[in-house]
């Protein structure tokens, strides 16, 4: 099987995209055909793959796994 032309769905900018969040305020950026998992909230989409992550970067300020929720 040739992988060179598989492109992984988290990184095509072909898809739309929703922004999710959790309780612990972690964000995560999702494919819009894939199911939403159990836990997490739509915070921001869809929208292109571009616009999700200017949403991340300007709403997660703690990036840290371990540090207090915002």
């Amino acid at each position: 099987m040739n992988n060179e032309n598989t492109t992984n769905p988290f990184d095509d900018e072909r898809h739309q995209f929703t922004v999710l969040r959790n309780s612990s305020g972690q964000y995560s950026l999702w494919p819009e055909f894939a199911a939403q998992p159990a836990g997490w909230q739509v915070q921001h989409g869809p929208a292109p793959r571009s616009e999700c992550v200017e949403f991340i970067e300007r709403h997660w300020l703690a990036i840290n796994p371990f540090a207090a929720s915002a």
